[in-house]
């Protein structure tokens, strides 16, 4: 099996790809097709033994496209001035010709029509109809009625009744429409370009004796040292080795706020370097970097339509033919049964072609997905397809994981409770002291929040580390320990007064550290992993959205779960889970609720989130696990971001029902007036092309929405 891809001119929605895929579906070999509609790019999986490029090539243009073999970037195709401008030139030629045509007779009775009227608006007929003609003509070919034919036939047959002025109007409506569902793809793809624009194309990369040469980033090797000047954009993925500066991660996460970058901190190409120079080793080839990665995922969705983009095809692929047999009806059951005359009933025939035009209704649908996913991607949110986003509209209940998603993740010293007569600044120099070597998470914590106050280590000295107890040393001569609970209880130094202070903060989910010397414990610490901030908001706003549901999964213990559980306001919890446990629950809880959300790190919890209907991973930037195993991921690790991300996948649902409402509608009430006899054709394709109008624009307005 051999895999090759080309780029395809004429490709600008479903209809085209509808066509492809049935030109494709008796040619042997061909074992697979996809289509990525935002770059005009088809991928074919095929077997060399039974067909050929050539073969694939000339398929494509019995369908009136054409197929060039694609190339292997990033997709900036440079195009011909006639492939950008040319559709525009005709269709502005024809509303000339039309014009010139009108005023040498203006007048819409067409018995007295001038010669050169006359072929002013024909040749204003054929400019509009020079994009149509070719795939009117595939279809036909393969007895396939689309949008094109139905209105060519419309057009040919108001040129043999002798309305030269209608068929010129209808033409150039026609057109229009089309140009103007042509931009409205190019504004997609513009909005994706802008993610391309983000990284530059060159980097600073610094040579063995210290100097700096510039070089484009695809050639750039893994291991390389780069030099990034403040201001400047990232150009790929690193790790800082020398300096330090904050970083806009906003391109990518949607956060306006500047992170801090030092020595050992990972960076991300196309974001922004501020106040310092970085000297940093690049980890991410340009191909593979998480930028990449991302409009690689947001190009790769439009593959994954929505429920809705799939109700419109199918609902046209029964509706066309349908329209076809109601026209013929139309023109030749009332002279045939009732002795009406032929002629009008021929004009209504015609306007009922151009009602049927599904031209509105089919690109309703596409244009507001695509306006959803990117909106979303620039916000920090990855949504992996269009049926994805119609998942998050239909949310009932979610299930968290605890660390990491409700959670920050790691351990922070939540209160210093000094005895005694020690201050709390002496509790954490002796703290300090004594923990400075060791890795664990809860030594961590204290050394997090002594570097915080400025607190510097004392000297220690005859340290000794007892074994999953703590440790013990000489400061400034006197001997302190410092450990656990259990250490503390066995030192004998644990009073009543301890003991009330320790139980309370270990049933709200604490851990506690205990540090004392020979005589009594001088101090408590009690570490936990903290909230995230805002969470309890987000948690009402969830609600106020209408989640009906909302519980809480995690491997801890009940009384630490108990306790979160309480602070967070979630309405359940279940703790000591394994993987396998989480999977249970949600079963169980998808008996109740169909629409349900698992929310994890994308790693432990994946069982979990492939259970439930829409699996969201709080991606970390750059967690490649992560974004490769949910539907969704919030790439900046912001949970507050998921009200917005079901208020905006809601408004998206909205605007494309409204859509398909308002195109069927108006056909309906253009159909209700031609049986009067009340629709003339330039009024038909008026109507068309302003719906048109209408529901690209309604969709596109999903492309300014921001993080509210």
């Amino acid at each position: 099996m051999q895999k090759a891809s080309f780029k395809i001119k004429g490709m600008d929605c479903s209809e085209e790809i509808d066509s492809l895929k049935k030109a494709f579906r008796s040619k042997k070999g061909i074992q697979e097709l996809s289509f990525d509609i935002l770059n005009a790019k088809m991928v074919v999986i095929y077997d060399s033994q039974k067909t050929t490029t050539q073969d694939i090539l000339e398929t494509v243009a019995s369908t009136g496209m054409k197929a060039d073999p694609w190339t292997d970037q990033l997709e900036k195709t440079q195009m011909s001035f006639w492939e950008k401008r040319g559709r525009s030139i005709l269709v502005a030629s024809s509303a000339v010709f039309i014009l010139i045509g009108f005023l040498f007779h203006p007048s819409f009775d067409e018995s007295q029509m001038p010669f050169i009227s006359k072929a002013f608006y024909l040749s204003a007929t054929l400019l509009a109809t020079a994009f149509v003609l070719p795939k009117a003509w595939s279809a036909l070919r393969r007895l396939r009625a689309d949008m094109n034919l139905l209105m060519t036939t419309a057009i040919i047959g108001a040129v043999a009744i002798g309305e030269l002025f209608e068929a010129a109007s209808v033409s150039f409506l026609f057109a229009s429409a089309l140009l103007l569902e042509s931009w409205s793809i190019n504004r997609a793809r513009q909005a994706i370009s802008a993610l391309m624009d983000l990284s530059p194309p060159t980097a600073h990369v610094i040579l063995s004796q210290g100097e700096t040469v510039e070089k484009k980033i695809e050639d750039i090797p893994l291991g390389s040292r780069i030099l990034i000047r403040p201001g400047e954009r990232i150009p790929l993925d690193a790790i800082v080795e020398k300096g330090s500066s904050t970083v806009n991660q906003a391109p990518i996460t949607g956060e306006s706020i500047p992170t801090a970058k030092n020595i050992g901190d990972t960076i991300y190409a196309g974001t922004i370097n501020e106040e310092g120079a970085l000297e940093c080793q690049v980890t991410k080839k340009a191909n593979d970097t998480t930028l990449a990665r991302i409009i690689h995922m947001v190009q790769e969705a439009q593959s994954r339509r929505a429920e809705s983009e799939q109700w419109v095809d199918r609902f046209a692929s029964v509706y066309t033919p349908l329209m076809i047999v109601l026209t013929i009806l139309f023109i030749t059951v009332p002279p045939l049964f009732f002795l009406q005359p032929w002629m009008p009933w021929i004009y209504r025939g015609l306007v009922l072609l151009v009602i049927a035009c599904p031209c509105a209704l089919v690109i309703s649908t596409p244009v507001s997905i695509v306006s959803g996913l990117t909106a979303a991607a620039r916000n920090g949110i990855l949504i992996k397809g269009g049926m994805y986003l119609e998942e998050a509209s239909h949310l009932q209940a979610i299930a968290m994981d605890k660390t990491g998603t409700l959670t920050i993740g790691h351990p922070e010293v939540q209160k210093v409770i000094p005895l005694e007569g020690y201050t709390e600044q002496e509790i954490l120099e002796k703290a300090t002291a004594l923990e400075k070597s060791s890795e664990h998470p809860l030594a961590k914590a204290i050394l997090r929040r002594a570097q915080e106050l400025n607190i510097k280590a004392e000297r220690a000295d005859n340290f000794q580390i007892i074994k999953g107890k703590g440790a013990e040393a000489q400061i400034n001569g006197e001997y302190f320990w410092i450990g656990s609970h259990r250490f503390m209880h066995e030192k004998m130094q644990e009073n009543e007064h301890i003991h009330k202070i320790v139980s309370e903060l270990e049933d709200a989910g604490h851990s506690i550290i205990a540090l004392g010397n020979q005589k009594h414990v001088i101090g408590l610490i009690s570490v936990a992993d903290s909230p995230r901030p805002l969470i309890r908001e987000t948690i009402d706003s969830l609600r106020e959205l209408g989640i009906e549901k909302i519980v809480m999964l995690t491997g801890d213990n009940k009384q630490t779960a108990q306790a979160l559980a309480k602070i967070t306001g979630v309405d359940e919890y279940f703790s000591e889970l394994l993987p396998e446990d989480k999977v249970k629950v949600l079963e169980n809880l998808k008996k109740t609720w169909s629409h349900i959300a698992m929310i994890g790190d994308g790693v432990n919890d994946a069982p979990a989130m492939a259970t439930a209907s829409l699996g969201i991973a709080m991606g970390g930037i750059g967690t490649d696990v992560a974004i490769e195993t949910s539907d969704v991921t919030l790439m900046s690790d912001d949970i507050s971001k998921l009200p917005w991300l079901i208020a905006h996948a809601r408004r998206t649902i909205q605007i494309i029902k409204m859509n398909i409402g308002f195109s069927i509608g108006l056909k309906a009430l253009f159909l209700l007036l031609n049986i009067f006899g009340l629709a003339t054709l330039w009024m038909a394709i008026t109507a068309d092309m302003g719906a048109s109008l209408l529901v690209v624009f309604n969709g596109l307005r999903l492309l300014k929405v921001k993080n509210e």
